[in-house]
């Protein structure tokens, strides 16, 4: 009993000690990011295995825990830790950042000759040394859009490698890798960088496909599918499975990526939410990406049309809208009274015409398991009664993905939701389908409510030239820059609604996941597809100009882009940036405002970032040095961006420097368009050049009275000699730093429950853009 007394008073304290000693807390991967890459002969994978033996304490479990070293490109490691073990390493020298293992996500014949990048213009034989490095769901290698027929061996720099059981590389895709850090796998998942979800197929081809003759999805869009340098190379960095995207993996990818060689980095992924630079993979990948002289082509992300929700902005890498083509699908429907609606929407089923018994949705309730008219109205999956809706076309009251409808055997459906207004991206689906509007619906529903026997039919889609076009899709993210204000984002748009390109024949064809049917090629839409037209734009001008910097390249595409309509977007530049990206301009744009790390570093020094940390990044101990905290206004950006705080005066001097890559003996001369409401001056107002690569510097001044709640407000500055224009545009705003992410949640909730609502209430949010688990958007 004396034993049993001692034992109960120890108790408390025995237990409190193995708490915190034992190695039995779970451990949770972790990335542990520390900057440049050590010089010399450093065995960088025996220093983060010493690191973590000090902390953990035990040499098997240290060994066990290391998940990845990264040392090819820059340094740090993935591996599993305790939140203490995590706490002691963030407190160890050298470290810069220490994060949770987070899960990313994913954000294709006539978008390039709808930016003028026509066949005419691509065949370069430089453009076969151009490798475009996509960090996506991985490729299907034998798709034809990636024929290496005519193709000769790799690039010598390349340094890359090809992994995987049944996946085999070839002179097209010269390299491809995959990474699962936390081994997690769906039964859709195949463990190689072989594509079964589809987007990584789709972003590949956009970039760099080769051309394929009479591509359709299952008959619609058909001619020939291209990328926009058929003549590059391809290497896959799989790092997006079906539940999403590796904050491991994806600076796993970088690392390789990097060190293997590629020129351009795709990245068609992000998080929904904006965080510290050196706390998010994609801003270290790219920061060092940079420094190796590679520009990195993001995605912006798809959570628009809200403020503020632009993704992937750090400077040095190019920040990509979507914007529509001048192709739109729609699909016809015909009442039994003859009468013809139109719906925004993808259908690849014929009915050839004929009509079938119509009914509301309501009216297929199926009562036995408890549904109603009013669920069923909604054609909820098993709402639905098979002996009312078998044979019939089905009318419902909301955006479903159609498996309600198949699986109580209807033919067909036709969507109203009176939330969805004046769609502006068509979905496919898995059945005949349409979706009109909320008062086509009524028209709709009167007639069924009118009629005997009332009856329909759906005719296959139409493509129609859209005379809006290029337009800003809505669910395109936009800026401003919750971080970096000072820096205007997204950069630039380029096509991302309704495009055709590569799939792969394992993935789901249309919104519905349970749809079996394969195809080659796939109609989807999102900043995903986007960024990798920009990617391969990029690409098209690093084969022409193979030493120009990742900065260089940006600016040449900026500068030179298709001057958006304002009157379309209320919010101006937040949305598209410099323009719709153009090519074949960009190649030879006159003028490009370059920036090197040193001036990326002098940023982030003024934007507060901690010297020690900088370092640490750089590898250069004099970072910050006699640098003191202020706005960004004079990092060399091919753009202008003006924050205002509520009551203060608009008052600014901006500092850029332009290098000539035009003709030796040139003279450019600056010309204004600015709204009323400030005052703007350029000093000096003309550049004189006498040879290729001089550059000038000049100044630029922004007057205006005090404002208060005052939205975006734009102009800008063209640099003409005759022959080129070099645009910036310029832009005035009331902001507050950080919001509305670092107000309190009931605030910001309250900022955006209507926004939320609507974008919650839909079939996108769960199916990702309409189409798989791979890309789930509008989140």
């Amino acid at each position: 009993m004396a034993r049993i007394a001692i034992f109960s008073l120890l108790y408390p304290f025995l237990f409190s000690y193995l708490v915190l000693n034992c190695h039995c807390q779970e451990r949770k991967l972790h990335v542990v990011y520390m900057g440049d890459r050590p010089h010399g002969d450093v065995s960088i994978a025996s220093k983060h295995y010493a690191m973590l033996h000090k902390v953990i304490g035990r040499a098997s479990l240290a060994k066990d825990s290391l998940v990845y070293s990264y040392g090819r490109s820059f340094d740090g490691f993935a591996a599993k830790l305790t939140d203490a073990e995590a706490k002691r390493i963030s407190e160890m020298e050298g470290v810069v950042s220490v994060n949770p293992n987070h899960v990313y996500k994913l954000h294709t014949t006539r978008s390039w000759d709808f930016m003028n990048l026509t066949l005419k213009n691509v065949g370069s034989p430089k453009e076969s040394d151009v490798i475009i490095g996509l960090l996506d769901t991985g490729i299907w290698p034998e798709h034809p859009s990636f024929n290496d027929t005519g193709f000769g061996s790799p690039p010598a720099k390349w340094k890359g490698t090809c992994t995987g059981q049944n996946f085999t590389c070839n002179n097209k895709i010269i390299g491809a890798r995959y990474y699962n850090s936390d081994n997690s796998s769906d039964i859709s998942d195949i463990q190689s960088p072989r594509d079964s979800e589809g987007h990584g197929t789709h972003t590949a081809s956009t970039a760099g496909g080769v051309e394929v003759a009479g591509a359709s999805y299952f008959g619609l869009a058909e001619g020939i599918a291209r990328g926009g340098v058929p003549n590059s190379r391809i290497a896959v960095y799989k790092v997006c499975w079906a539940s999403g995207c590796s904050y491991a993996d994806i600076l796993k990818a970088f690392d390789d990526a990097i060190a293997d060689g590629v020129d351009i980095i795709s990245v068609s992924l992000g998080s929904s939410w904006p965080s510290d630079y050196f706390d998010d993979p994609i801003a270290i990948g790219s920061f060092h990406a940079m420094t190796n002289g590679i520009l990195t082509s993001n995605s912006a992300g798809n959570s628009g049309p809200d403020p503020v929700t632009v993704s992937n902005f750090a400077p040095w890498s190019l920040t990509v809208a979507a914007s529509s083509i001048d192709r739109k699908f729609v699909a016809r429907m015909e009442l039994g009274n003859g009468q013809i609606l139109t719906g925004i929407i993808i259908n690849a089923f014929d009915l050839n015409g004929t009509s079938y018994p119509l009914i509301w949705g309501g009216d297929g309730a199926n009562y036995t398991i408890g549904s109603s008219p009013d669920i069923a109205r909604y054609c909820i999956n098993g709402a639905m009664s098979t002996d009312k809706v078998a044979g019939k076309i089905v009318f419902c009251e909301a955006l479903a993905d159609g498996s309600a409808i198949l699986a109580a055997n209807g033919i067909g459906t036709i969507m109203s939701d009176v939330l969805v207004v004046n769609p502006d991206v068509a979905f496919s689906w898995p059945l005949p389908a349409t979706l009109i509007s909320s008062e086509d619906g009524k028209t709709v529903l009167d007639y069924i409510r009118s009629t005997e026997i009332p009856t329909a039919t759906i005719f296959f889609s139409d493509a129609w030239k859209d005379v809006m076009a290029p337009k800003v899709v809505s669910f395109s993210s936009r800026g401003p820059s919750a971080i970096s204000p000072d820096i205007l984002k997204p950069d630039i748009t380029a096509p991302g609604v309704d495009i055709l390109a590569g799939w792969s024949p394992l993935a789901p064809s249309t919104v519905y996941y349970g749809d079996t049917r394969s195809t080659l090629f796939n109609i989807i839409s999102g900043t995903s597809m986007s960024c990798p037209h920009a990617s391969g734009a990029a690409a098209f001008v690093k084969a022409a100009h193979p030493n120009w910097s990742p900065a260089a390249i940006k600016s040449a595409l900026m500068t030179t882009a298709h001057v958006m309509d304002p009157s379309k977007h209320e919010d101006l530049e937040f949305s598209y940036g410099s323009g719709q990206i153009n090519p074949v301009a960009a190649r030879d744009p006159g003028l490009v405002f370059d920036a090197s790390e040193r001036d990326y570093v002098n940023f982030l020094c003024k934007q507060g970032y901690n010297a020690s940390t900088l370092s640490l990044v750089t590898g250069d101990n004099s970072t910050c040095n006699n640098i003191a905290p202020g706005r960004g206004w004079d990092l060399n950006y091919p753009s202008f961006s003006l924050y205002v705080k509520d009551g203060e005066k608009i008052s600014a001097t901006f500092t850029r420097t332009v290098t000539n890559v035009g003709a030796a003996n040139s003279s450019y001369t600056a010309t204004l368009d600015m709204p009323p409401l400030f005052s703007v001056t350029v000093e000096p107002s003309v550049l004189v050049f006498s040879d290729i690569g001089e550059s000038k510097t000049f100044t630029v001044n922004v007057t205006g009275p005090v404002i208060s709640q005052r939205p975006i407000t734009s102009g800008s500055i063209k640099w003409m000699d005759g022959n080129h224009v070099v645009r910036t545009p310029l832009v005035v705003y009331n902001y507050l730093p950080g919001a509305p992410y670092n107000l309190d949640l009931e605030q910001a909730h309250s900022m955006t429950r209507e926004s939320l609502a609507f974008r919650h209430s839909t079939v996108y949010q769960k199916s990702g853009m309409g189409h798989n688990r791979a890309h789930p958007q509008f989140l």
